[in-house]
């Protein structure tokens, strides 16, 4: 049996892209509002059994969330393509601000308890390191970033890092 059939995770990003599709419907059938509902259901509960708090409509396509525990990501923010994203996440605004929040690139990747708050804009490619918290914005693709508050620490990218990994472990990748 495959592991995505028990996976939790795999069920909730199923269920949140389902959920985005029937609530962006413009003219919704009886069945489609029959769906949406199945779908809303579906998807708060695996966000509570998660621990998710993702709004709906925040990330591009290939989301991928690597396992269970805390991700906290405001409605305003903007998230690309293929995202990788880990644990205790948090995305936000600005107090007193609910629509100021960041815009991130396709391909990033989001480490465990990585905090961005305000508006942010991080390019393309970027690897935001374990524990960094990003308050100014990153346009150069391509890099990772780590520390409090975040600066570039290496010009090696998300896919850079993956070659090298590749030829340093060529028999475990």
């Amino acid at each position: 049996m495959p592991p995505q059939l028990w996976d939790i995770v795999y069920k909730f990003e199923i269920a949140l892209r389902y959920f985005e599709y029937y609530s962006n419907l413009d003219n919704k059938s009886f069945i489609d509002k029959l769906f949406w509902r199945y779908y809303f259901f579906r998807y708060n509960v695996l966000s509570i059994l998660c621990g998710f708090s993702i709004p709906i409509n925040t990330f591009g396509e290939g989301l991928s969330i690597a396992h269970r525990g805390t991700i906290v990501v405001n409605g305003a923010a903007r998230i690309g393509d293929n995202c990788r994203i880990l644990v205790c996440v948090n995305i936000g605004t600005v107090p007193g601000c609910s629509s100021v929040a960041p815009e991130i690139g396709d391909n990033v990747y989001l480490a465990p308890g990585v905090k961005i708050y305000g508006k942010v804009k991080i390019a393309n490619g970027i690897i935001v390191g374990a524990n960094s918290v990003v308050t100014s914005s990153f346009q150069e693709d391509n890099v990772c970033i780590a520390g409090i508050p975040a600066k570039i620490i290496s010009n090696l990218g998300r896919f850079e890092i993956a070659k090298r990994n590749k030829e340093i472990y060529p028999d475990l990748i």
